[in-house]
């Protein structure tokens, strides 16, 4: 046994013992402080901020203010999401059909986190697995570890204020590494896996149950009856925020050629620069290579990605981000992918109906089950693109990245993490929240019998068959 091997089965083992004695000895009340003493551990304004400069400072992506909003909001939506839900025992009696429903924990839970929200991602998920009385070991980008630990001794100093075992909390020893995240996958009861593709491959073939969430490449339409200047205004917001380091900040705009002139004024008064097609070509160029992202425009202030491109002469004042007209979509386009950096693509389309058909399959090249943006005034188009397309998620006019994730101002349960169905590839299409964090049990007593008759059963198809002379 290899000395990794035997450190993770180690840590495995104390989180296990750990969580026994915290479901053994539980509550309600007791799993509700649990999580507030975790979401507190990051939320309390000056650790927020102390914890939010280490973490630019580590990765080098994103920015300290939008970090710290993030953190602060994220967590308290969750904590709004989870305030008087039971998650622990008992939740329904129903002597109709004799079945009485519990909740148990899943055990001890393994979250891989990326290093673009090395902060939020993993609160929300302590959060989620101590409010469902659950242990919890957290596997770090290498990047984002050195954060993570300084939050980790947060959350052990909230611990000893209300008497909580360490273990319920641990964090994989640094450096972190692929060797010990693959032991964790195998060792532990759940996985739950946010960030890199491969990561997540990893985690379904590890042979422990996985809740995986797939790439985000959003897609925003943009039709005729749209407010183009409240459109473009939440464009420009979400698109900035954390210098685009969310998987739901908008990688490209779908704009109907009735209003795309009009869209173009719009978004230049937002702070975005429309490029050439000259212009586009270098930012392309610039910015891929050989299937990676340029570091130097990688969630990175638009100051230094005006440099990197030697556009900053060019640029009018007050640029923001950048808009770069496209045509191509698919492999051999790679601006029709995800980019997470301050630019998107920008396409026209002749209708709805061809703006849908752009978005299918930008989608079909990344992006799949995630989420599509609508902005219109029509909401009969929102519900085409909800039967019609392969997103999860359609959000209607709302700056994407603050909606996706839920927001205070709509019913999606606050998270980071985005569950995109089938079409993604994923056994979740909800964002990943506690009811993803226990087992169900089912007592079932016996009732007096409901049988049908086949005659019962089958008389509509009956019915049916012989209207149609079958």
């Amino acid at each position: 046994m290899t000395d990794v091997t035997a450190d993770i089965d180690a840590m495995i083992a104390r989180a296990r013992k750990a969580q026994q004695s915290y479901e053994a000895n539980g509550s309600q009340e007791r799993f509700d402080r649990a999580a507030e003493a975790a979401a507190w551990a990051l939320m309390e304004p000056n650790r927020n901020a102390e914890l939010a400069a280490f973490a630019v400072a580590e990765t080098g992506l994103g920015k300290i203010a939008d970090k710290i909003t993030k953190n602060h909001r994220k967590t308290l939506g969750l904590l709004r999401d989870i305030h008087g839900k039971t998650s622990f025992g008992l939740i329904d009696d129903d002597a109709t059909s004799g079945v009485s429903e519990f909740l148990r924990p899943k055990g001890v839970v393994a979250a891989i986190v990326p290093s673009t929200n090395p902060l939020a991602t993993p609160i929300n998920n302590v959060v989620n697995a101590l409010k469902t009385g659950n242990a919890i070991i957290l596997a770090p980008s290498p990047k984002g570890a050195a954060p993570l630990a300084k939050l980790l001794e947060y959350v052990y100093a909230e611990f000893d204020r209300i008497s909580l075992d360490h273990d319920l909390v641990q964090m994989v020893p640094n450096p972190p590494s692929k060797e010990k995240t693959a032991r964790l996958m195998q060792g532990v009861d759940m996985l739950v896996v946010t960030g890199s593709q491969s990561n997540v491959r990893s985690a379904y073939s590890s042979g422990t149950p996985a809740l995986g969430v797939g790439m985000g490449n959003v897609v925003t339409i943009i039709d005729e009856t749209a407010d183009l200047d409240e459109a473009a205004g939440k464009i420009a917001r979400s698109k900035c925020f954390d210098n685009a380091t969310s998987c739901s900040s908008e990688n490209a705009v779908i704009v109907v050629d009735a209003v795309y002139d009009a869209f173009l004024q719009a978004i230049a008064r937002a702070g975005g620069m429309c490029l050439d097609q000259d212009q586009t070509s270098h930012l392309i160029n610039t910015h891929w290579h050989d299937g990676h992202l340029n570091r130097n425009m990688l969630a990175k202030d638009i100051d230094a990605v005006l440099d990197t491109l030697g556009f900053a002469d060019a640029a009018p004042e007050g640029t923001k981000f950048l808009v770069a007209p496209a045509i191509a979509i698919g492999p051999d386009a790679p601006i029709s992918g995800e980019k997470m950096a301050l630019f998107f693509a920008l396409y026209h389309a002749s209708d709805f109906a061809t703006a849908k058909e752009m978005a299918r399959e930008i989608h079909a090249y990344q992006g799949r089950g995630h989420s599509l943006g609508l902005h219109s005034k029509d909401d009969n188009r929102a519900r085409e693109l909800a039967m019609d397309m392969q997103a999860c998620r359609i959000i209607v006019n709302q700056a994407h990245c603050f909606a996706t994730g839920g927001s205070f101002d709509n019913g999606l349960p606050f998270s980071l993490s985005m569950g995109c169905g089938s079409w993604g590839g994923n056994s979740i299409d909800d964002n990943l929240n506690w009811t993803h964090f226990v087992n169900h049990v089912r007592i079932a007593r016996p009732i007096a019998p409901v049988e049908p008759t086949v005659d019962e059963m089958f008389a509509d198809y009956f019915k049916a068959s012989k209207q149609v002379g079958v």
